[in-house]
């Protein structure tokens, strides 16, 4: 007969259900993880990893088209093959998924393949899953278990989340877009419009706007990417508009008309005017909702929220041994966050000493358009919401040598401090490369340092990460090289 009774049982292979599993067996816990359609969840497969892919082919493709700036002289029409971009796109994302599987039989952890459902305190069902695998490249894995009754005295729910439908604007697979078509769509439109101004929306407008794309913007409130600060915001806003997106803030999609071949979105605007868009799809991004249906919370009495499980610092449900991580227990719904609080949650339920809460203003955030979006802390308002008196520095692309030399001179970088006692606020960025140079300055707030401590930290030139320095220098009348 099957072993079927574990320490720890996690429902959900994303980023954080597959960490969290491998932080479970090398605390030494017998870990099982289970998974009704792809290891390494949306993440992997429709989200972080595949658009950037999507956005590289982009990028790479902007470059060609403006290769005579470089000195370059391409011969012959450049073009974008659709098929081979997703084609591309797709194979990245089934190295990854494979990838998974691999770490998955490396630590010993057991994968159970099906739908899980809660049927009691320890004890989980596992059904035929309802979400078969539909790509090839995407197979289910060798030496899974399957369908049946497993117990273990710890459960973790990390089923994720999926795309969130606005009342008469449901996506519909063909005209309607969430993420998953936009991905891989069989052939390029030649108009869209975006609904919601976010990480995902923008990125998609981006992709599309660099493949040639009519792309429009629809977004309800002031500023895209409305978590952003505000200047970086309008910042961005307008290098997205000098490459053609067209963005409409403080409006929102009331309606929308279907025709054969393309829609027609009725776009209110704060005015109370209407105005009709046709294009050939529209992209729904309005966010996401958490999992949390069918798979037995209801029946335990489990606390949720706004479409979420209720958890306390450590990933702990309101019942005891459940346990709630990643994107089902709440915002932000980022890939990142979700292997923290995995990680903070197995070693809390291991007794790991030491272990503390995650601190909510340090996860950063990244936008992959272009130009990159990537910020960390309070933004400015927020700031001076709390009381804070602040000295705010700022420093330009067009003024360092490497952004000049890479033809990436637009851009800014902008970082908030306590006037009184040097605690770096926030730090928030806007141009090439940005989500990479983020990490500089949350790992300078994780540490506690202060504006002398970043003043006396010597950056290598010619680099783009020496304008994080200077706008450091900046906030205090020292900038250099401006």
């Amino acid at each position: 007969m099957a072993d079927t009774n574990y320490d720890v049982i996690i429902i959900g292979s994303g980023p954080g259900g597959y960490v969290t599993a491998i932080r479970s067996a090398q605390l030494g816990f017998k870990t099982a993880i289970v998974e009704r359609e792809h290891l390494g969840g949306i993440c992997l497969n429709w989200g972080c990893i595949p658009t950037k892919a999507l956005l590289r082919s982009a990028e790479i493709f902007d470059h060609a088209n403006h290769a005579k700036s470089f000195g370059l002289t391409l011969e012959g029409t450049m073009k974008a093959d659709v098929k081979d971009v997703v084609a591309r796109s797709r194979g990245v994302s089934a190295r990854l998924n494979g990838g998974v599987g691999f770490l998955m039989k490396k630590n010993k952890i057991d994968v159970i393949w099906g739908e899980a459902k809660l049927t009691k305190p320890g004890e989980i069902s596992v059904g035929k899953s309802t979400k078969p695998v539909v790509e090839p490249q995407h197979p289910v894995p060798k030496g899974v278990k399957g369908e049946g009754t497993y117990t273990a005295k710890h459960i973790i729910v990390a089923t994720g989340a999926r795309p969130r439908a606005l009342p008469g604007i449901e996506p519909d697979g063909k005209l309607i877009w969430t993420y998953f078509e936009a991905m891989k769509p069989a052939k390029m439109p030649k108009s869209l419009v975006v609904m919601g101004s976010g990480a995902i929306g923008i990125e998609f407008a981006s992709f599309y706007r660099s493949m040639g794309v009519d792309v429009t913007v629809v977004e309800l409130m002031a500023n895209v990417m409305p978590v952003e600060d505000e200047e970086i915001s309008k910042f961005a806003r307008k290098a997205l508009e000098k490459r053609g997106l067209k963005i409409i803030t403080e409006a929102k999609v009331t309606k929308v008309d279907k025709a054969a071949n393309s829609i027609t979105a009725h776009v209110e605007t704060k005015d109370g005017k209407v105005r009709q868009i046709t294009a050939d799809h529209l992209i729904s991004a309005v966010g996401v909702q958490g999992n949390i249906e069918n798979i037995g919370l209801e029946a335990l009495g489990v606390k949720t929220d706004r479409g979420c499980v209720v958890i306390d610092d450590y990933g702990r449900t309101n019942v005891p041994g459940l346990y709630a991580i990643g994107d089902v227990a709440g915002p932000p719904m980022l890939a990142h966050k979700a292997e923290h609080e995995g990680v903070i949650c197995i070693e809390k339920i291991a007794g790991v000493p030491g272990v503390h809460a995650m601190d909510h203003r340090k996860i950063p955030g990244c936008t992959y358009c272009n130009p990159q979006v990537a910020s960390v802390g309070l933004t400015e308002a927020k700031a001076k919401e709390q009381g804070r008196e602040i000295r705010v520095g700022r420093y330009m692309f067009n003024a360092n040598g490497k952004a000049i030399a890479l033809g990436e001179d637009n851009g800014m970088i902008k970082v908030i401090f306590d006037k009184k006692s040097g605690e770096l606020l926030g730090a928030h960025m806007c141009g090439a490369e940005v989500t990479e140079l983020i990490q500089g300055f949350v790992v300078a707030m994780n540490l506690e340092t202060t504006e002398e401590e970043l003043m006396h930290t010597i950056f290598p030139h010619p680099t783009l990460s020496e304008m994080m320095k200077e706008s450091v220098l900046d906030a205090y009348g020292k900038v250099l090289n401006a």
